[in-house]
């Protein structure tokens, strides 16, 4: 089939404001009234609305295209034959990634690179043409980026690209049993995070650090996974021994839930789309079978 090159974006500042104020003046006071600058705000929205309209004109003449806003993303039906290009924060590849197979390249392109780091979205948006005809030769370099998923006992799964947290959804104390490779054990804690290479540098470089881990964190292509149990807590009945680890790609790490309400499985942050979590239920942690494939 013909491809389709799909832009993926978020709502800029000034999109969301005035969704939130009504007007362009009201959206003007508010800014005002707290020491900002309207016209900062519309400057970025008029260059990201710019770069849009010179993504989208960059598609060959005789592809297809559609455009996303990461809101939609849990609707949009992405296709086989699909190009996906990111345009703007890092965070955003990682929203996308999980809607998608082992199939889709994703080239990420960043249109602030002074607030961006650009780890997940390398280039920049006039690179856009040679890095879709680089796509259509076979000739692009394409990295394999390790995702994570969680399996639940009844079928339900989730896909995240940097990190799972399991515990409870408002990061109390959890109990649950922990086993893994023979080891099992019955905790209380703030909630279990399971990371990838690509989360290697966000919550899991925090969690590694406060608890002064000896762990080698794995690389973003490394089909292995990290563990971190937050502020475990020490009782006659949990245990603070089983607190971190690697797994490889055939290793589960595996969670018995003992909360009687609130558990939940949430990805990349974003708590709003999580699974929930029963008394009894198990939960499943590995490398998911497939992987992002970002244009290098």
């Amino acid at each position: 089939m013909v491809p389709r090159c799909v832009v993926v974006e978020r709502p800029t500042e000034y999109q969301e404001l005035l969704l939130r104020h009504g007007t362009r003046e009201q959206v003007r006071f508010f800014l005002e009234r707290r020491g900002e600058s309207m016209e900062a705000v519309e400057a970025r929205h008029a260059l990201q609305r710019g770069y849009h309209a010179d993504v989208m004109g960059a598609v060959p003449a005789d592809w297809r295209r559609a455009s996303v806003q990461r809101a939609d993303l849990d609707r949009f039906l992405f296709e086989p034959e699909d190009i996906v290009v990111v345009l703007g924060q890092d965070g955003l590849v990682a929203n996308v990634a999980k809607y998608l197979d082992s199939e889709q390249p994703v080239i990420g392109l960043n249109p602030e690179p002074e607030r961006y780091p650009g780890v997940l979205v390398p280039h920049p948006p006039e690179a856009a043409a040679d890095l879709l005809h680089d796509i259509a030769a076979d000739r692009a370099g394409l990295e394999m980026r390790t995702m994570v998923q969680a399996l639940l006992d009844d079928g339900q799964r989730l896909i995240a690209l940097n990190e799972v947290f399991v515990g409870h959804i408002s990061h109390q104390s959890a109990r649950y049993r922990l086993e893994l490779g023979g080891r099992s054990e019955r905790q209380s804690s703030s909630g279990v995070v399971v990371s990838t290479g690509t989360g290697a540098t966000g919550w899991a470089a925090s969690l590694h650090l406060q608890s002064h881990s000896s762990l080698t964190l794995p690389r973003p292509d490394e089909r292995r996974l990290a563990f971190f149990v937050r502020e475990p807590w020490p009782s006659l009945a949990t245990g603070t021994e089983l607190t971190e680890g690697l797994l490889d790609a055939e290793a589960h790490l595996t969670l018995v839930s003992e909360l009687g309400d609130g558990g939940v499985v949430f990805g990349d942050g974003i708590e709003a789309d999580h699974l929930r979590v029963e008394w009894g239920q198990r939960v499943e942690v590995s490398v998911a079978d497939r992987a992002l494939r970002l244009v290098r």
